[in-house]
């Protein structure tokens, strides 16, 4: 007897259980495709407890709502439930063998009507198409648009180096969206892995043919491998503009401040060493003085924090808030972090961050004595050595109309491409946030992921 016929016969024996196109029998009730090749084999599975519980499960809540049965999808023959679920597990960071609880899977049965499935289901079937459709999601918003790429490295707990390609479309009427396009590990971190990594993300993303005219800013830190790889890159990619981070840049004058003046670095540092670890001398302070904050616990790495720690000294402690260093520090650099939070913020016009970075360089200039003079020179270095910048100075002046020149402008960049820049960012912060998720991924209980599963 034909297979199809066989097919057919089953569907008029047991009515809505079943579904199939033609090749195989699907059980609705289940989510499982079931052996048809002897009668045998199905009554034994409609005689399962998995199926006659959900087959109760169902007739009951049929009576007060509408059912809503698992679509099956002839085409690959994969249950929508199970990838949607796998989907929202991943998107939430709900470890995947969560599923194996068993009060979770009796919640999500009992409430979903559908068989929850095994952990390695979810793994072997469901995680890589959840990865395409991502994939897939990224390449469409981006096929006609001009983008933004950038890359940096961090050490992760496991000692790997790991580094992250974020990549963001440029649009004429607003900020575009911002997309985590790969994570790759690296032997080392140098100019050659860098130049690798971004023309692998680039074909990545363009799978067919890469689209170099398309890709017009790359930003990164100002690590010199990075510079290195950026000129590289210039060469594949003729169009495009490296920026160094502006926000890291104005750290590093910040840092600047922190080295001229040793002996208020030794005060930040020991007042974090006595709060840090001693519970009982914050229960103190908080007693006697209730409506003062603690005093901050600056991280050199975390951008500006130093300087937020000299405002806070110089604001709250009475007894220390003549020393003439503070009260310097913070009347003349104090401003310095909230430049630094102005920069990070996402779909800032480009105007507008080069105002910011303008005014910045003329509040440290109006600074004359021996130390504001060191200053000086650390941001003009920093800015100097930033050879994208100027570009990007002389493509804001031409958006808002107080230049009409080109000049200095790299060749292939044509009128059309300059309105993209529009909205172009400034800074790798976005990368840098994208380190935060995968460290959080990667936490003291979860130390077994491979690099190919991140």
């Amino acid at each position: 007897m034909p297979k199809d016929i066989n097919l057919q016969r089953y569907l008029r024996e047991y009515g809505d259980v079943f579904s199939t196109d033609g090749d195989i029998l699907f059980c609705k009730v289940c989510s499982v495709k079931v052996n048809a090749e002897k009668k045998f084999t199905v009554t034994q599975h409609l005689k399962t407890n998995k199926h006659e519980m959900l087959a109760a499960r169902r007739k009951v809540e049929s009576k007060s709502s509408e059912y809503t049965h698992q679509l099956f999808t002839a085409s690959n023959k994969k249950s929508v439930f199970s990838k949607d679920l796998c989907k929202a597990l991943m998107t939430a960071n709900i470890p995947v063998h969560k599923i194996s609880n068993t009060e979770f899977r009796k919640f999500l049965e009992k409430y979903t009507l559908h068989a929850v499935p095994s952990e390695s289901t979810l793994r072997k079937t469901y995680i890589n198409d959840c990865y395409d459709e991502c994939m897939s999601e990224i390449r469409q918003y981006i096929t006609g648009n001009k983008i933004w790429v950038s890359i940096d490295e961090t050490t992760d707990v496991e000692g790997r180096y790991i580094a992250n390609v974020v990549v963001g479309t440029l649009l004429s009427d607003g900020p575009g969206k911002i997309f985590l396009l790969t994570t790759e590990v690296l032997e080392k971190a140098n100019y050659s892995t860098i130049t690798k990594l971004f023309d692998n993300a680039m074909f990545l993303l363009w799978p067919n043919s890469i689209r170099h005219n398309d890709v017009l800013l790359f930003l990164s830190d100002a690590a010199p491998y990075m510079k290195k790889a950026g000129d590289t890159i210039k060469v594949l990619y003729p169009k495009i503009i490296h920026v160094t981070c502006l926000a890291h840049g104005l750290h590093r004058v910040a840092e600047e401040v922190r080295v001229n003046y040793p002996k208020v670095d030794k005060l930040v540092s020991s007042v974090k060493q006595i709060f840090l670890k001693a519970p009982s001398r914050t229960v103190l302070f908080k007693t006697v003085n209730p409506g003062i904050p603690l005093p901050p616990e600056p991280i050199l790495t975390r951008w500006g924090t130093w300087i937020e720690a000299t405002s806070y000294y110089c604001k709250y402690f009475s007894k220390i808030r003549d020393v003439p260093n503070l009260i310097f520090i913070y009347s003349n650099y104090g401003f310095l972090p909230t430049k630094i939070k102005q920069l990070e913020t996402q779909g800032v016009k480009l105007s507008k961050t080069i105002k910011e970075i303008t005014q910045t360089k003329k509040k440290i200039e109006e600074v004359s004595s021996e130390v504001g003079v060191a200053i000086k020179k650390k941001l003009r270095y920093v800015l100097e050595k930033n050879r994208g910048f100027e570009t990007m100075m002389k493509i804001s002046m031409i958006l808002t109309g107080d230049s009409e020149s080109m000049d200095g402008l790299p060749e292939e960049l044509t009128g059309d491409d300059l309105k993209f820049y529009k909205y172009a960012p400034m800074t790798s912060t976005d990368v840098e946030r994208s380190f935060s998720r995968y460290k959080n991924l990667l936490s003291n209980n979860r130390r077994s992921f491979e690099i190919e599963n991140l």
